[in-house]
């Protein structure tokens, strides 16, 4: 009889007595990577592709995540593929979506497993385009599913520790077989042993740094981890060799260098996911429950049921579940991982308040006007999470890290040739380019995440690195250095009560001041009945028994027969503080305005700012930023208008109002959320600290690649202090990143 030869199914890798697939599963991913054109995949890749297990329990991994309707009408979702090895899987998976009908854009990150999708709703839907990437082994789920830290890393991390500390135990006592004395069938023990301790953490543990490195080499790159990964390969073919001679090994050095090293991506892993955290820390924060007055009462509904008009009652320790206004009631919020400030808000009737703010004391009733995923807290979420996914354009860092990385290889070879294997090794050990890559991303990602917190949501890191060369601040006027709002300057107590009486009934924001106006002055509002408002004309009603009009005033609002009550626009509470602040820092502040100059002037005097300009339309606004950039400024316009939308692109920065025109909030750079100036100057010192951050990070890198490299190659160092050594540089580069917090 002749034996069988086991072969491999073409697909998954999987053994398989004959030759073929091993199941359905992998014919059917077979027949539609081949049928959309992809064989160049099963050339490419540098793994054999996960078995396919689409099945219908499958779906809740994907159902869950959120599908964003674009202007447009078409879908957007972005997903977490699992199961990805190498940038052929990303390739694949990528064109197998692109290839489902409908879908117009899809990209896979082979970094990261993320992927973003568009399609149009007519001709297909998500269970489709995932069932697609699930028929081919690649597992899609929801993002908030892949937060949690990579198992599998931390898997190998452990069994790296393991084998390093079981390995530096048994070198140990080699090293004291020097002194004292060994005998060599105990020597032999323990050298046989450690090579047997260390084979999985250079077969198994070393993986994803020998696959970057092949995979690199495979299209014609230089990766950062090449030197690692010829030093591990160089160390444990050196203690294989030496083991079997009876020679000195240097397993300790390898297993101690793998261990490093996938702590440190352990860590740089959680760098790269604290923008994202912090996305879902903000969609985290407003509670799942809230509760509704109703006609009968109260009831308990979930947050995601409610909708704009609805009334919540919130109490003392209560969490507010979507966005609002007061109408009844006084308490004090906490709003701390909003807006950045540990001190409680007071609340009053006509406050707006925003999910997730905590009641520390009172009681309030809100009206709802905005839920789900429309409340700000949400919108900061997915902001922040579209930020985080944006690239990063490459810097100086990036650029040098390919050219560190043929140095490293070089220097390593004129060891070799002077001085031998040790200092070698010492040098492709001790280098570390990859501290060069990392400063970039890791501030940008760290910078996002902080410049959000404290009110500013940056698009990118192109806008947070142009944000830190700021030097001139232009702000609108209207609805950005004021509050948009009129508010009484001048009323007669009588006039002022009859005016709200009527304004009560109306929202009008004319109505709104009024009525606070009286409230502030401790007015009681008399009866009005048969009140009706007239758009442009005014209010009517009965008031006191008498018949009474409101209507517009020559400076204001005119009582017909009464009197006339002056209103103005006013400057923001925090308006001149921040200017001041701005100004402190070095910045000049320019006020641009429609308006005439006499209002513009007033607003200019009260905030203090640098210069103004009146009578500006949106094409002058755009003139003076042009001319300012001439100059060499560099410009950030702070807008909020329809009309600002020129304008905020003209600038390096553009920041809009988070509660102005959709228009502005489009085209911006940044968005300011709340309803204060301070985000503005949050966001400029998160962004000069990242920027900061970067530069020192890869003057850092520089000074330690530079003088570790020189002691290796002098001889100085062996490859035990080296892999020791060597991930002190990334190390040093995610606590510089992790300082931008403090900014």
């Amino acid at each position: 009889m002749s034996a069988r030869i086991a072969t491999r199914c073409p697909h998954c890798g999987t053994a398989v007595e004959e030759p073929g697939f091993c199941c359905a599963g992998c014919e059917m991913a077979a027949a539609i990577i081949r049928g959309a054109g992809l064989e160049r995949y099963y050339v490419e890749r540098t793994a054999p592709a996960p078995r396919p297990a689409y099945t219908a329990s499958a779906g809740p991994a994907w159902s869950e995540a959120p599908v964003e309707t674009l202007p447009d009408g078409n879908c957007e979702v972005r997903l977490h593929v699992g199961g990805l090895t190498c940038a052929a899987c990303a390739w694949v998976t990528e064109r197998v979506v692109l290839a489902v009908p409908g879908v117009g854009e899809a990209t896979v990150s082979p970094a990261t497993g993320r992927a973003r999708v568009v399609w149009d709703p007519t001709q297909t839907d998500l269970d489709a385009i995932c069932g697609r990437v699930a028929a081919i082994g690649y597992r899609p789920r929801a993002l908030a599913a892949a937060a949690a830290p990579d198992r599998e890393l931390l898997l190998r991390v452990g069994v790296a520790a393991f084998c390093a500390m079981n390995v530096m135990l048994l070198s140990a006592g080699l090293y004291a077989g020097w002194f004292d004395g060994i005998a060599p069938r105990e020597a032999a023990l323990l050298r046989w042993t450690a090579l047997a301790i260390s084979t999985p953490s250079a077969l198994w543990c070393a993986e994803p740094l020998l696959r970057g490195a092949w995979g690199a080499l495979r299209q014609r790159t230089l990766s950062v981890d090449l030197p690692v990964a010829l030093g591990v390969v160089a160390m444990y073919a050196h203690g294989v060799v030496a083991t079997i001679r009876g020679e000195e090994a240097w397993l300790d050095s390898m297993t101690m260098l793998v261990a490093l090293l996938l702590g440190g991506r352990l860590l740089e892993q959680g760098g790269r996911r604290r923008a994202v955290e912090a996305a879902q820390a903000l969609a985290g924060i407003a509670p799942a429950v809230a509760r509704r007055v109703t006609a009968t009462g109260i009831e308990r509904v979930p947050a995601a049921r409610l909708s704009p008009g609805d009334r919540l009652l919130v109490g003392l320790g209560e969490q507010v579940a979507a966005d609002g206004v007061v109408v009844s009631g006084a308490a004090r919020v906490r709003m701390a991982l909003l807006t950045g400030e540990s001190e409680p808000i007071a609340l009053t009737p006509g406050d707006r308040v925003v999910a997730g703010a905590v009641a520390e004391d009172g009681s309030v009733e809100v009206r709802v006007t905005a839920a789900g995923e429309d409340t700000l807290v949400a919108k900061m979420a997915a902001e922040l999470a579209r930020a985080a996914d944006r690239p990063v354009a490459p810097v100086l860092a990036d650029r040098m890290a390919p050219a560190f990385t043929v140095a490293t290889l070089v220097l390593a070879g004129v060891g070799l040739a002077v001085q031998g294997p040790s200092v070698a090794l010492a040098v492709l050990v001790v280098a570390c380019p990859c501290a060069l890559a990392l400063a970039a991303p890791l501030t940008t990602a760290v910078g996002l995440g902080a410049a959000a917190r404290r009110g500013l949501l940056v698009r990118g890191g192109d806008a947070l690195r142009r944000l830190a060369e700021v030097d001139l601040v232009a702000f609108d006027k209207t609805g950005t250095l004021t509050a948009g709002e009129p508010v009484v300057v001048a009323a007669d107590d009588a006039v002022l009560r009859v005016a709200a009486a009527l304004a009560r009934h109306s929202a009008h924001p004319v109505s709104r001041a009024l009525v606070t106006a009286a409230s502030a002055r401790g007015i009681p509002l008399a009866d009005a009945h048969e009140v009706h408002e007239v758009p442009g004309e005014g209010l009517t009603g009965i008031v006191d028994g008498q018949p009474v009009r409101l209507a517009r005033g020559a400076h204001g609002v005119a009582v017909v027969g009464m009197g006339e009550i002056r209103l103005r626009d006013a400057l923001r509470p925090d308006a001149a503080r921040i200017v001041a602040a701005l100004q402190a820092r070095g910045l000049r502040v320019a006020l641009l305005s429609g308006d005439s100059a006499p209002v513009v002037a007033r607003i200019a005097g009260e905030a203090r700012v640098d210069e103004f300009v009146a009578h500006a339309r949106p094409e002058d606004k755009v003139a003076w930023i042009v001319a300012r950039r001439a100059e060499g400024r560099r410009v950030l316009f702070v807008g909020d208008g329809v009309n600002d939308g020129p304008a905020l692109a003209a600038a390096d920065v553009g920041a809009a109002m988070g509660e102005g025109a959709a228009s502005s909030v489009l085209v911006a750079d940044a968005v300011l959320v709340g309803e204060g100036l301070a985000p503005v100057l949050a966001g400029l010192r998160v962004a000069v600290s990242a920027h900061g951050a970067m530069r020192a990070g890869v003057g850092r890198a520089l000074a330690y690649n530079v003088l570790a490299v020189a002691v290796a190659l002098a001889g100085w160092m062996n490859p035990l202090a080296a892999a020791v050594a060597m991930p002190i540089s990334s190390a040093v580069a995610i606590w510089g990143a992790r300082r931008v917090e403090a900014a």
